[in-house]
């Protein structure tokens, strides 16, 4: 164990120093390196690039239990607490969310839609419930403001914006892009709070005109509207959080890479079995055909 200690550590340490340090002789730890490294040893070594590997694939957001998953759907069957001695060893963390707070406000003059989501965060099939929210960001320009749409079948997000002000054009133009890209039939239900943007007349006229059923959270209850919360906890701490942004089209692009390529298509989501948001599309439609 000591001269493995040493042969691990050699680059960033003497040898002899080490040895020292264990107490052990470097004439022992020379003959221990020269002998063929054991199964264990190599299985160990192997392991740790993959470790590597798939941390650094998750732009280091992973912890162990995302990290154990993605090795198994390469093959490798590994212990949890393996992979976290791994991963401490090699100085690696995941990145922890943190809550976002709460950014819209409501308007007494609108009216309201009760809540028939109830807290059912499920669909068995996509586009059948959406869920909205908005957040902001602080840049060198000043505030950027982020609207979401997410579908509850996948965990996809369907449709987003940003806008430098939290007007109602923001989330219309989030709603208008996943409209446009999903095309759902009459019967959807669209879930968010009772921020003035979502009880306006054009935010709610849209969803009329597509048969797209509302349902709102109460009054300052941010679980009626957690996975929408959830994402938000997750996007600042794997990519707000990480850097500062020195204008909007800088975060702007950092969203739409973050969004369209690593969270819709490869992240994998606890809540999806550690599936990503794609493959649970792409299987429905292959159990539907």
């Amino acid at each position: 164990m000591k001269f493995s200690f040493i042969h691990a550590e050699k680059a960033r340490h003497s040898v002899s120093g080490l040895c020292k340090l264990l107490g052990v002789t470097r004439q022992g730890y020379y003959a221990y390196s020269k002998r063929p490294l054991s199964t264990r040893v190599c299985q160990d070594q192997a392991l740790r690039e993959h470790v590597q590997r798939i941390h650094r694939d998750s732009r280091g957001t992973y912890g162990s239990p995302r990290v154990q998953q993605q090795l198994r759907r390469q093959g490798q069957r590994v212990g949890k607490r393996r992979v976290e001695r791994c991963m401490r060893s090699l100085g690696l963390i995941g990145r922890l969310p943190r809550r976002f707070r709460v950014t819209t406000q409501a308007n007494p003059a609108h009216r309201k839609a009760d809540n028939l989501l109830a807290r059912n965060f499920t669909a068995s099939r996509p586009d059948e419930r959406w869920v909205s929210d908005i957040t902001y960001v602080w840049t060198t320009e000043g505030w950027c403001y982020l609207a979401v749409i997410i579908d509850l079948f996948s965990r996809a997000v369907v449709g987003w914006s940003t806008d430098a002000h939290p007007f109602a054009a923001l989330p219309l133009r989030a709603l208008q892009s996943a409209l446009h890209r999903r095309q759902p039939t009459a019967g959807l239900l669209h879930h968010s709070d009772q921020g003035s943007q979502y009880t306006s007349f054009d935010y709610r006229n849209l969803l009329a005109e597509h048969g797209i059923e509302c349902s709102m959270s109460r009054r300052g209850d941010c679980w009626d509207n957690a996975v929408a919360e959830s994402f938000f906890s997750t996007l600042k701490a794997e990519l707000i959080q990480r850097r500062r942004w020195s204008s909007r089209n800088e975060l702007r692009s950092a969203l739409f890479e973050y969004i369209e390529v690593f969270y819709n298509r490869k992240r994998l989501h606890s809540t999806l079995a550690y599936r990503t948001p794609a493959e649970v599309e792409h299987q429905h439609l292959h159990d539907a055909a």
